[in-house]
């Protein structure tokens, strides 16, 4: 036998890293018993309640800097909200609860508790098209097609292009500073509404381009649990005394991604929540 002598930090750290992957799972499994029944609203909060509740029992002082929207629009997981037991490092933390909420909703591959077919692309699409490059459209899911295009071997995807959420855009700059890549973004302010709200949060300038390293600052972690089955994660499978779940977990520190395959018993908490 041997040991090693880990800093508490560090040892923190580590654990953070591993504990992580129970708030996307606990969140995933919520949403997923409320897969195909064709309610979008539901399913999210699902998601939402049981995302915070795992949330507020990590040993951190974690802020919400993007979430479910302000303060009167979401009544849980709101931007500035304050999450952990108000213990260990401070974080600051950016959520989605779930990614594709009407993948979720009619039961349709992709969703998970992370270029769009959309008509403002169409213009881009056949721009791409007449350089000869193949086109790959998805209907909801901006994260995983973002990640896609940091292994171009294995999923033929080179580089991602379009206009989604700005919260799984910067969820998405996460995962690229964890596993390599590059990333440039711009706030697509098309309202009067929207740039007030941008001036409101101390944007100066409204057409700035930020980098990967803008968006997502310092050591970060990223985790996502599938819900429906999709191209990078497995949906969650439920069986009479088990639940299973495929989860990935990233580090930026490191480096280290974590392909996660968990099964939960009947007894546990967790199967009975």
């Amino acid at each position: 036998m041997s040991s090693i002598d880990i800093p508490s930090h560090q040892l923190l750290e580590r654990i953070l890293s591993l504990e992580i992957v129970r708030v996307t799972e606990r969140a995933a499994v919520a949403a997923a018993r409320l897969r195909g029944l064709g309610n979008e609203k539901a399913a999210d909060q699902a998601a939402v309640d049981a995302m915070r509740r795992e949330l507020n029992n990590l040993p951190i002082r974690g802020t919400i800097v993007i979430g479910e929207g302000e303060r009167d629009e979401a009544p849980m997981l709101f931007i500035g909200e304050k999450v952990g037991r108000d213990t260990g490092p401070a974080m600051d933390i950016a959520v989605d609860p779930l990614e594709g909420t009407t993948l979720c909703a009619k039961n349709m591959p992709g969703a998970i508790a992370l270029i769009l077919d959309r008509p403002r692309h169409a213009d881009m699409i056949a721009a791409v098209r007449k350089t000869g490059a193949a086109v790959t459209l998805i209907t909801d899911g901006d994260v995983a097609g973002v990640i896609h295009t940091a292994d171009p071997e294995d999923t033929g995807i080179d580089i991602y292009m379009g206009i989604g959420g700005a919260p799984e855009g910067v969820l998405a700059a996460a995962a690229l500073r964890c596993i390599g890549g590059q990333m440039q973004g711009r706030l697509v302010l098309d309202t009067e509404e929207k740039r007030q709200r941008a001036t409101h949060m101390g944007i100066k300038d409204l057409r700035k381009k930020y980098t990967m390293e803008e968006m997502v600052s310092g050591d970060c972690l990223f985790a996502a649990t599938g819900v429906t089955n999709g191209s990078m994660l497995k949906g969650v499978k439920f069986h009479p005394e088990v639940i299973e779940t495929e989860t990935v977990v990233m580090r930026s520190a490191t480096g280290t991604v974590r392909w996660i395959r968990a099964e939960h018993r009947e007894h546990g908490k967790f199967y009975l929540g």
